[in-house]
């Protein structure tokens, strides 16, 4: 009998086969890129919602478009979130207006354009890294499965040489397969919660995203009937 066989986890990596060895380095780094994406997306997303409110706060208390326009613009790295779709918007309808000789409808097209490419760019900005996570969600625990199996399959391979079978022959290949489902596991579940839950923000976010374009553009079409009546 082996009684000194080590059955900690750090022992039955030691002793792991080099397979099982590359599916928990693989998953390992998969891990680690999913807590990086999910702190990194964290971050943005609330930096974005936070820009958002401010904007959407100064912007429906009666303030002059062009005093909030300047200030928008004004912003380091420029405008954020509901901001960024504001200053396009704006932005174009001076453009149009200082050109002359648009229709109102014109105008306010022209703006709905530019108010639209604005928001997708948000929305593009904000989604980047959701896709990571979700091939991380759902892949991870099938590596972990590889991983197992073939840590199984070398159990039973072991056994077929041996003239008497003990529960420490069998016990490390089979405990450091499952350690390989573990890890699957480890890199899968906080990858697929934080896929839903920032996939639902972002949703969120672009519904208001629309409701703002479709409430701003009115507006401006008031503003550009007003300057051709004037």
């Amino acid at each position: 009998m082996q009684a000194d066989l080590d059955m900690s986890i750090v022992g039955l990596l030691m002793g792991a086969s080099w397979p099982v060895i590359v599916v928990l380095l693989l998953l390992l780094g998969a891990s680690i890129m999913s807590w990086s994406t999910i702190i990194a997306k964290r971050r943005l997303i609330l930096k974005t919602r936070s820009a958002s409110d401010d904007f959407e706060a100064a912007f429906w208390s009666g303030g002059d478009l062009n005093t909030l326009y300047q200030s928008a613009t004004r912003g380091k790295g420029g405008a954020l979130g509901m901001g960024s779709i504001f200053e396009a918007g704006f932005r174009e309808f001076n453009r149009q207006v200082q050109q002359g000789g648009s229709s109102p409808s014109k105008i306010v097209e022209e703006c709905r354009r530019a108010m639209h490419v604005a928001q997708m760019r948000e929305v593009d900005r904000l989604g980047q890294g959701l896709a990571n996570l979700a091939t991380i969600g759902s892949t991870s625990p099938y590596v972990g499965l590889f991983g197992t199996v073939w840590g199984i399959m070398t159990a039973f391979m072991n056994l077929g040489t041996m003239q008497s079978a003990t529960l420490q022959l069998v016990a490390p290949p089979i405990a450091e397969a499952l350690i390989a489902t573990a890890m699957g596991l480890f890199a899968a579940i906080p990858a697929v919660i934080a896929y839903n839950r920032f996939a639902d923000k972002v949703v969120r976010l672009e519904y208001r995203y629309d409701t703002f374009t479709e409430e701003f553009t009115s507006i401006l079409e008031r503003h550009a009937r007003n300057r051709k009546d004037a």
